[in-house]
């Protein structure tokens, strides 16, 4: 018979080796992830220089691949194109990971093609992720002072959306007469305001972290159900400032949680508390992650809509689930030891499945991930590949490099 302390002496070993194996098998598979991502974004970098024969058209961002394609489908980096900052935020976070001076190049290149944004009126609320994913992450890993120049630039752009009596930042002017929208917020709109904390920060201007802060109580107050689930978009009287309506735009119906919409509010304000330090919002983002993470199925990748009737047999959002795995991972170290272990847990578990042959390209095709939906009421990017998914699935595998 082992002595008792002797006995608790080995199991505690075991139990640390053990650790130290699951954390070394969590640093392997994720360098070999990372190593994937390098491989596809070169591969990518080869398809837009036309297979080596022409030169890269540095206007053209890749968008999506359809289930039925190979390559990519490019879009001209205008105004409305509201993914045109995630391939350049891309080859930022290739440069982060490799090193690589190539990557560098395309990165800098690419984000010049963007610096428009910062000297024409805002056309929508999408000039967060255009600016931000490309010029922000390039002056985080370059410090260029022209690139803190646009940002804040930008940043002001974005401002002029806030309606004071609302609270909020207007999401889409074009929609307001056809859909009788007189002021409209959707939930993505909610991954803009890092940009405008960061601005207030680094251009001493506390008017953007006003607005900001008016913007995630306003939404907070509005947006979301007794259960916590979201609408897509909150409709509000530009007299009273009152909420009209909830409804959807992309989700299934106006009582339904949309994946991805939720997933930008749970990204939303865990940035919001991590910048402001207000224990309100890591409550309300307890809340929303945990309203999500109860309904995943077994392999944590939502399906595009929680409520389609049609599940089992509905299209998956790897994109939702590569957004929430990056999120989760920040947000695990916030709260509580127990959620802490939870959150960080279901992200891995999540990076784990879209790691898996089951969600990632392969040869088959340049971008990262199969299975994400796009706009099914739409009929638009259903069971695609599509860039923003790329983007955050990179995100969330840096952010547990760092932390594994």
């Amino acid at each position: 018979m082992i002595n008792k302390k002797i006995g608790l002496g080995l199991l505690t070993s075991l139990f640390l080796l053990t650790g130290c194996a699951d954390e070394n098998k969590v640093q392997t598979e994720t360098k070999r992830s990372l190593d994937y991502c390098i491989t596809q974004t070169k591969r990518t970098l080869t398809e837009l220089e036309n297979n080596g024969e022409g030169l890269i058209d540095y206007t053209l961002m890749p968008r999506n691949i359809s289930d039925t394609s190979s390559s990519w489908h490019c879009r001209k980096a205008t105004k409305e194109e509201w993914c045109a900052g995630f391939w350049p935020g891309i080859l930022w976070y290739g440069y982060e990971y490799s090193e690589d001076e190539e990557l560098l190049k395309e990165a800098e290149n690419f984000t010049g093609s963007l610096e428009f944004l910062s000297n024409i009126p805002a056309y929508d609320h999408d000039l967060g992720f255009l600016v931000f994913c490309s010029y922000g992450n390039g002056y985080r890993l370059t410090g260029n002072p022209e690139y803190k120049k646009i940002i804040l630039r930008t940043a002001d752009t974005l401002a002029t959306l806030f309606n004071p009596t609302v609270g909020t930042m207007l999401s889409w002017p074009r929609e307001c007469e056809p859909n009788d929208w007189p002021h409209n917020t959707i939930m993505d709109n909610m991954i803009n305001l890092e940009m405008l904390f960061w601005a207030a920060k680094n251009g001493e201007n506390k008017y953007l972290y006003d607005v900001a802060v008016a913007h995630a109580d306003k939404t907070m107050e509005c947006h979301f159900r007794d259960d916590y689930t979201s609408y897509h978009v909150a409709v509000y009287d530009t007299i009273t400032g009152n909420l009209i309506k909830g409804v959807t735009h992309q989700g299934y119906d106006d009582t339904s949680m949309w994946a991805r919409g939720q997933a930008w509010g749970i990204y939303g304000y865990t940035v919001v508390y991590r910048e402001t330090g207000d224990p309100k919002y890591l409550d309300f983002a307890e809340k929303i992650t945990d309203v999500f993470i109860s309904g995943l199925p077994e392999d944590k990748i939502p399906y595009w809509d929680f409520n389609d009737p049609k599940i089992p047999d509905s299209p998956r959002d790897a994109s939702a689930a590569a957004i929430v795995a990056s999120a989760l991972i920040e947000l695990s170290d916030y709260v509580r030891a127990e959620k802490s272990e939870l959150y960080f847990d279901t992200a891995k578990a999540m990076i784990s499945s879209l790691s898996s042959e089951k969600y990632i390209c392969g040869e088959s095709k340049p971008a990262f991930l199969n299975h994400s939906t796009g706009h099914k009421p739409n009929g638009s990017e259903i069971d695609a590949s599509i860039i923003y998914a790329d983007y955050y699935y990179m995100e969330a595998l840096l952010r547990l490099k760092k932390k594994s």
